[in-house]
């Protein structure tokens, strides 16, 4: 569906009335339409968006891919006999002595030594110097799902949409990001149900029908009141907020209803990480380990690498949570999903990939990063114990991730068999008896869509089939041999939470908030959420 943007169109159009949505966003097209998915898996995967839809691919091998990744390989492809790396026998160009010093201490953007705020106390820093109005965008109650998911994916940071009554206001009266748009794809797909007003929603929406927000919000889960502050509160005020808990603030023209700004958890710790020089009460903590500092849970909502990736996504959604660490059979952590990543689930050619395992789903992510950015990528989402704040928050702003997994050392060793491959005992999604309305998927897509020339929509990893031709265990993904057994979790909101009590601020209790959002997401998809549970706590 929504494609991340070309080179030709980094931002969104604007109409007179400053919505960033222009009038071809507009147009009916909705998320998914699973009618429209053909069930036998003989016949070739037909691309939701065609420039003429009268006209059908009838040979595979007329998909010409094209120059920046022809010469790139599929993940899976590697994993075959081919010759090795000359990369793989490269020496390392630091000392392990360098290495690690350099992993505790790592490099600050700009040297922490920005003129704004030296010698200056971030008390006394007003919210609106650090916000960036530009990352404001809006759509209407009016707009479609559709409309508004391919606004959300196009422009990044920090992955929120402000939803406002119609064009003629300014004022912001609720949010949509990507756990709004995981528990869409669960009612579309018939996986989740909160009530009976959301089943025909779900069919609306399998048949075609562009659905406009003011019809979902209510049903997609409960709403979390959006926290607003004025654009001349001070970031001690801001603090005491995001520290306890609260992803996100919306920031207000002083004195009107004019939302301007957003400051994110994420937003507000790259900060301090930027300018923590500056900043005195804070500056000492980076040196210390969390062990020292006593950082981080030690319960863990998790899932096995070989459970098909449905479960993941209910597990966030019915949890609350935005990520979820992907175990091997031992419990060491070898990758990391996202709500973010639902992004590559929003096209129909992709909902096989539900019934994947989330190793694959690993790789897929892989894949589309690598061939996103030019070059392979493994972003490290784990810390351990005695790791140093510094290299925590790092790592946080550099993957731009809400929370890191602690782990202690790999166990057992490498003699034991890896986790559990891709091609699992686990059954398909039963779509058909979950939603009636809606095919089953095909069992194998023989050939990847082919893309819409001049199209913003991006189906997926081009050229990434959802089945595998080789299995894939997860000791082969890139990194897991640096990974260690799951122990723990900390999140940007306990950095928050600790740089707010080391300056003497009172913020609220973190857990009250996770708790709440437990409860608030809980009552929509009940069922199969015993499997879901289990799986986590294998």
């Amino acid at each position: 569906m929504a494609q991340p943007p070309s080179a030709s169109n980094n931002s969104p159009s604007r109409s007179p009335s400053g919505n960033a949505l222009s009038q071809s966003h507009s147009k009916a097209s909705p998320v998914l339409r699973p009618s429209s998915l053909k069930t036998d898996s003989s016949v070739q995967s037909t691309p939701l968006h065609s420039p003429n839809p009268h006209h059908q691919r009838k040979d595979s091998n007329s998909l010409q891919p094209s120059p920046a990744v022809s010469h790139r390989s599929s993940f899976a492809e590697n994993l075959r006999t081919y010759p090795p790396s000359p990369r793989a026998q490269r020496h390392q160009s630091f000392s392990g002595q360098a290495l690690t010093e350099l992993l505790m201490h790592p490099p600050v953007k700009g040297g922490g030594d920005d003129a704004r705020f030296k010698g200056r106390d971030w008390r006394n820093i007003q919210i609106s110097e650090i916000i960036e109005p530009a990352e404001t965008r809006f759509v209407e109650l009016s707009s479609s799902i559709e409309a508004t998911t391919k606004l959300l994916i196009k422009s990044g940071a920090p992955n929120v949409v402000l939803i406002r009554e119609s064009t003629k206001t300014k004022t912001a009266i609720s949010t949509f990001d990507f756990s709004d748009l995981n528990a869409y794809l669960l009612l579309v797909l018939g996986l989740s149900q909160p009530d009976d007003l959301a089943g025909k929603l779900a069919e609306r929406a399998r048949s075609g029908e562009a659905i406009p927000l003011s019809d979902a919000m209510d049903h997609l889960r409960a709403r979390e009141e959006p926290t607003f502050l004025p654009h001349t509160a001070t970031l001690t005020r801001a603090m005491e907020v995001l520290g306890g808990g609260a992803h996100r603030v919306l920031i207000n023209k002083e004195g009107t209803s004019e939302t301007t700004g957003i400051l994110t958890q994420l937003r507000l710790v790259r900060f301090f990480w930027e300018n923590h020089k500056n900043f005195a009460a804070t500056e000492a903590l980076y040196a210390r380990s969390l062990k020292d500092l006593q950082l981080g849970a030690k319960e863990v909502v998790a899932i096995n690498g070989d459970k098909p990736l449905s479960d993941a996504l209910r597990l966030m959604h019915d949890e609350g949570i935005t990520s979820l660490p992907v175990l091997d059979s031992h419990s060491n952590v070898v990758g990391n999903i996202s709500h973010v990543d639902v992004r590559l689930l929003t096209d129909t050619s992709s909902i096989p990939l539900l019934s994947s395992s989330c190793i694959h789903f690993i790789s897929v992510i892989l894949s589309e990063r690598g061939l996103a950015d030019g070059k392979d990528s493994f972003p490290v989402f784990h810390v351990a114990p005695f790791s140093t704040l510094a290299h925590t928050v790092a790592k946080l702003c550099a993957t731009r991730s809400h929370r890191m997994w602690i782990v202690d050392a790999p166990s057992p060793s490498t003699t034991v068999p890896p986790s559990p491959a891709v091609h699992s005992n686990a059954q398909p999604i039963n779509i058909e008896h979950a939603a009636p309305h809606l095919p089953a998927p095909a069992a194998h897509m023989a050939s990847p869509p082919k893309s819409t020339a001049g199209s913003d929509m991006t189906p997926g990893p081009p050229f990434t089939s959802v089945n595998p031709g080789v299995t894939i265990s997860a000791s082969q993904l890139p990194g897991a041999a640096m990974s260690g057994r799951l122990s723990g979790v900390v999140s940007l909101t306990d950095i928050l939470n600790l740089f707010a009590r080391a300056s003497g601020l009172h913020p609220g209790d973190p857990e009250e908030m996770r708790k709440l959002r437990r409860r608030s997401s809980s009552s929509s998809s009940r069922p199969n959420i015993d499997s879901v549970r289990a799986s986590a706590e294998r």
